[in-house]
């Protein structure tokens, strides 16, 4: 990175002028902490008490016979509180939530996950809460939309444009400059204007620096290549860090949805619908026409239909130092298939992506290698979609059987 937030050319902060002392204000208290030595381990104190860190790396024996490929582990990130790799982020920055006095936090929220996380940090701290969700992501993300309101944090459905995370991501910049004296935006992911690329990254390295000495001393050696998920990129940037000085080969995955050829899919990095471009206060690619007009995204998870990336990730496309790839739905719903009936593990589909491309690949590798999937959330919270994807008769009568019990 160079001078304000920069990557080799992707990144910056491209923000109103109103907002310019709030950021300074978040960057000089961000770069006291990380050199304050007694935060970094009050942060891991925290973690460690209150959600789940560290987290276990769980030798797939099951899929790595079934293949009969490359050693296969998993970083078990579903097990955090809040079941996702999102309690990294949202408790750090709640840390620096109370460095700055303020007294409210804001969040958008595609599959939940983010959203969850910030409610249960908020009641935590004892901040006031405001969850930004797509209205399209509150209808298939319900249950999760339970659990914010319960936690007490108010949830604005967004009816703009898609109605989907980049929607939400908007009307929560809006609420931040009308309250920005009060109020800090909880990004959830490694986007947006400087510093927050930076600051998400540094939180979800607890999972790469977790990987790494637990691989060592598990097997005594690196593995081979790791796998994540790439929506914004937070958990695949939290897994690479961890790795990003070896000779480690970084592969992240997004979402094909029904193919890159169909138009309906959410890959930035390795499709030739992305372009660079600049939105939301910052610069990478972004899936756009050539008016520079923002694309309509799908995937069968909520997480990773956004229309933009890191700006980190941008860089390592660029210069090569990871691998991009896409899989499609079906994909996603066979490995998460897989993996249910084979360790009796349940990803998330988010995570499911990783594990897709890991499973096309680890039988080409050698039995002396490793290879790592960060399992970056729990599958529980997309019980209606997996349902309605396996096409399960006996959920489709229990769904109808509920919605008949409500009518009436």
């Amino acid at each position: 990175m160079n001078n304000r937030g920069y990557y080799a050319g992707f990144g910056g902060a491209f923000i109103p002028e109103v907002l310019n002392a709030t950021f300074d204000e978040l960057e000089t208290i961000f770069e006291a902490a990380k050199a304050d030595p007694a935060f970094w381990p009050e942060y891991e104190q925290i973690m460690s008490s209150y959600s789940c860190r560290p987290t276990p790396l769980t030798f797939a024996g099951n899929l790595t016979r079934h293949f009969g490929g490359a050693r296969i582990y998993i970083k078990r990130e579903d097990l955090n509180h809040t079941g996702a790799h999102k309690a990294n982020n949202v408790m750090g920055q709640g840390l620096l939530v109370r460095r700055m006095g303020k007294t409210r936090v804001i969040a958008e929220t595609g599959a939940g996950q983010h959203g969850v996380a910030t409610a249960t940090m908020a009641a935590r701290f004892g901040f006031d809460c405001t969850i930004y969700m797509g209205e399209v992501d509150v209808e298939r993300q319900r249950p999760n939309v339970f659990w914010m309101e319960r936690l007490g944090a108010t949830v604005v459905p967004v009816r703009d444009g898609s109605r989907t995370l980049k929607d939400a991501i908007n009307e929560a910049f809006r609420d931040w400059v009308t309250n920005m004296d009060t109020t800090h935006y909880l990004l959830g992911t490694a986007c947006g204007p400087h510093p927050f690329p930076e600051m998400v990254t540094y939180f979800q390295s607890i999972i790469g620096k977790e990987a790494r000495s637990q691989i060592m001393a598990i097997e005594g050696r690196l593995p081979k290549r790791v796998y994540a998920c790439v929506g914004g990129g937070s958990n695949a940037l939290g897994l690479f860090s961890g790795f990003l000085d070896d000779p480690v080969e970084l592969v992240g995955v997004e979402a094909g949805g029904k193919g890159l050829d169909s138009g309906q899919h959410a890959s930035r990095l390795c499709s030739t619908d992305a372009s660079i471009g600049v939105a939301q206060g910052y610069k990478t690619y972004f899936l756009q026409n050539d008016d520079g007009q923002m694309r309509e995204t799908h995937s069968i998870a909520a997480g990773l239909d956004y229309i933009g990336v890191s700006p980190i990730l941008s860089q390592f496309k660029d210069n090569g130092r990871a691998r991009f790839e896409a899989a499609t739905d079906k994909e996603v719903i066979d490995a998460v298939a897989l993996t249910m009936r084979k360790e009796g593990l349940i990803p998330a589909l988010e995570s499911g992506h990783a594990f897709a491309r890991a499973f096309r690949e680890a039988p080409g590798l050698s039995s002396d290698d490793i290879i790592i999937i960060n399992q970056s959330g729990r599958g529980d919270k997309d019980i209606f979609t997996v349902a309605d994807a396996f096409e399960d008769p006996a959920w489709r009568t229990f769904i109808k059987r509920k919605a008949e019990h409500y009518h009436d």
